[in-house]
């Protein structure tokens, strides 16, 4: 019997990654003209049973982790803003992630801005992992 419990158990954890990244891309969305405009990409997620604290925690170790730099951290206010300059142009791009209390929980937005002319393919996948690592 407590074998059947646990392999259940077991294999009610697996999936748990893959729906927290297809949520996370759910509410993924961009703005913006490519090469004409800035575009502002964004997404953001609920993590019902996570405390904002914890939750920035991971955010900011995740951002460190990505290898941005300038990171300013204001915990007292849940706000994180880091540049990143990947172009060789020296126009940075700016993440901000927002982690706010959301009843027991916590809400996690992120922002990824890059300038006009400046393109950043892959950031949906890239914003995810950012705010998925609350979950982790």
């Amino acid at each position: 019997m407590l074998r059947r419990v646990t392999c259940a158990f077991a294999l009610a954890i697996l999936p748990a990654t893959p729906v927290l990244a297809d949520a996370c891309a759910g509410h993924y969305e961009s703005s913006g003209v490519p090469l004409v405009t800035g575009i502002t990409y964004k997404t953001w997620m609920v993590f019902p049973s996570i405390n904002s604290n914890v939750a920035f925690d991971k955010v900011s170790q995740a951002v460190l982790a990505e290898g941005f730099v300038d990171v300013n951290v204001e915990k007292k206010l849940g706000t994180l803003t880091a540049q990143q300059e990947t172009s060789g142009s020296g126009r940075p791009q700016t993440l901000r992630v927002v982690v706010r209390k959301n009843g027991k929980g916590s809400r996690v937005d992120a922002v990824f801005i890059v300038q006009p002319g400046q393109v950043a393919p892959g950031v949906g996948k890239n914003l995810c992992r950012i705010v998925n690592a609350v979950g982790e």
